[in-house]
């Protein structure tokens, strides 16, 4: 079984996917991994790659192209991408769509906890980012994020743990563990 596991920064998406992954033995596809390495190779940070994609659409679909690409080849494998459950969607390839949200104020400590700094300046890169990324993402595929229709679950992770999210995922796809 696909699993997608989509979300905003700071939701806790990665590490549920990683928790995943490692309870359910299926391997893990990390789209912000791919993102955050083409951003290394070209020598940028994450806001001025993010910036880069807005004017060089070529990124974000070289990114979606690789996660696709190992989808498709895998049944059972756990996808963490912003647009995961969105590129499952319009390629109809199956999979079990997941959408971990937070407030904003919990993310950003979320981020400041992992990343250290200025939270002010943690805040307004976040804001900045997530703006980037709407704006790239209705205009090269014409997808809202902010529609939640496609997703089979939507968990809300504010006051959950991820090991509780994980929890409410297994339990909802029925996932039973072998011993």
């Amino acid at each position: 079984m696909r699993i997608t596991i989509s979300g905003p920064p700071g939701s806790g998406k990665t590490t549920v996917a990683k928790l995943l992954s490692e309870k359910m033995g299926y391997p893990l596809i990390c789209g912000g991994d791919i993102f955050r390495n083409m951003a290394k190779e070209r020598n940028m940070d994450i806001i001025e790659f993010s910036k880069y994609a807005e004017e060089h659409w070529e990124i974000d679909r070289e990114v979606d192209r690789r996660i696709l690409e190992k989808a498709k080849k895998m049944e059972n494998v756990i996808i963490d991408s912003r647009l995961s459950g969105w590129l499952m969607h319009l390629n109809d390839i199956p999979a079990y769509k997941v959408y971990v949200d937070a407030s904003l104020d919990v993310r950003i400590q979320r981020i400041w906890k992992r990343e250290d700094g200025d939270i002010r300046k943690i805040k307004e890169k976040v804001i900045m980012r997530e703006e980037s990324e709407k704006k790239r993402y209705m205009e090269i595929y014409g997808i809202d994020f902010e529609d939640l229709s496609i997703y089979d679950k939507i968990i809300q992770s504010d006051s959950l743990s991820p090991e509780e999210i994980v929890q409410e995922i297994i339990g909802a796809i029925k996932y039973e563990e072998k011993h």
